[in-house]
């Protein structure tokens, strides 16, 4: 193989992975290339059996004028195995529980590293859903929302705990939140583009589920459909949450004497064939 065809093969595949999830037509890619449309079939050929022997993903083909090639990445389940046990390991460290009862866990969600894994397994959780938008109420939220906004290769829209004048006029409502038992507001900018969409919504922590049955309640007001509630850590308790179906990463049983136990979620154990 000559010097200047494996140079293409490498640049080739970064344009793939850049841009996954987006069709790319065989003209752009051959411009950008500099090649025939015959030898960059040939290319993505070679392309296309690398990455799915190794597990990293497919790359789809589309026929006809509007045709081109489309790179789905795959979970790599040995790395989320990976960051699974790392966050697990941290967030059983008793100083992580607050005198308040909650977990400190704000440095694992902005840590890259960690987050990114886990929003690709959200990710994988909800493929099938096709969903438009990923939502989350910020902060704490925003990490995981845009991981997993990223791996299902959609838009994030958030919502606010409270109302912007720099985002124009806003739908709020008022709830009543199931951890701290105190009433909270949560609004949208009209002009978030959810109307008539499906719509995950993501957030770092659910206990009773009050947060997420407001984030229900407010988009289906803007006409929207929330197909799924995918969380970071759930506790056990209470057993019935206000939202119907959820899924956790993470599950948290609490104990009066310390921090009780975190463990992955049956799903989670199931995806990434996770041992005890």
């Amino acid at each position: 193989m000559s010097d200047q065809r494996q140079k293409r093969l490498v640049v080739l595949t970064r344009l793939l992975t850049l841009e996954a999830g987006r069709q790319m037509s065989l003209t752009e890619l051959s411009r950008k290339l500099n090649v025939a449309k015959s030898t960059l079939s040939e290319d993505l050929l070679l392309v296309k059996d690398a990455l799915e022997e190794m597990g990293l993903g497919e790359i789809d083909s589309q026929v006809g004028a509007s045709g081109g090639v489309t790179f789905r990445p795959a979970i790599n389940h040995e790395a989320v195995r990976e960051r699974l046990a790392l966050f697990m390991k941290e967030l059983t460290n008793a100083d992580r529980l607050t005198p308040d009862g909650f977990l400190y866990v704000t440095d694992l969600l902005f840590s890259p590293r960690i987050i990114d894994g886990l929003g690709a397994l959200l990710g994988e959780r909800f493929r099938s859903l096709k969903v438009d938008h990923v939502a989350t109420v910020e902060t704490r939220g925003i990490p995981l929302a845009l991981a997993s906004a990223r791996a299902l290769m959609v838009d994030m829209v958030l919502l606010r705990r409270d109302h912007r004048l720099s985002e124009g006029s806003s739908l709020s409502i008022n709830y009543l939140s199931g951890s701290s038992r105190h009433v909270q507001s949560m609004s949208l900018a009209r002009r978030a583009p959810v109307r008539g969409g499906r719509v995950l919504f993501v957030d770092d922590f659910m206990q009773a589920g009050g947060t997420a049955r407001a984030a229900q309640d407010l988009l289906g007001d803007f006409g929207a459909h929330v197909v799924g509630v995918g969380v970071l850590v759930a506790t056990s308790q209470p057993q019935q949450k206000l939202v119907d179906e959820y899924s956790a990463i993470f599950e948290w049983t609490r104990s009066e004497e310390g921090m009780g136990e975190v463990r992955p979620s049956g799903w989670v154990r199931r995806t990434v064939k996770w041992e005890e």
